[in-house]
């Protein structure tokens, strides 16, 4: 299995500590394809359907055609394992709204 920047997949992200965003949930794939290909991990950003957008934090895109938030500041390297079923890719403009946020949010 190769994750491509872009898509969307469901990921286990249990267990986890404090604050940290829970569940098995849609993640969307940040990190560039030749470390996809390449490592064992891939860096993701969770999608959520509860809060409100509040950009540059919880950034709105369109999922398997329903609204739902990325939420930035919960990006994070996961093992390929934990990813569980591929549900599509996002809109190459909600993934640029997506990378100016993580810019934002990094300080790159």
């Amino acid at each position: 299995m190769t994750p491509r920047r872009g898509e969307v997949w469901w990921v286990r992200l249990d267990p986890t500590l404090g604050s940290e965003i829970k569940k098995t949930r849609p993640c969307l794939v940040v990190g560039t394809n030749v470390l996809n290909e390449r490592r064992r991990t891939v860096v993701v950003v969770p999608l959520s359907s509860a809060p409100q957008a509040a950009p540059p934090l919880l950034v709105p895109v369109v999922c398997s055609g329903r609204r739902v938030v990325a939420v930035v500041d919960q990006i994070r390297a996961v093992a390929k394992e934990r990813l569980t079923r591929h549900m599509g890719e996002l809109s190459p403009s909600d993934l640029a709204s997506v990378e100016e946020a993580l810019r934002i949010v990094l300080e790159l």
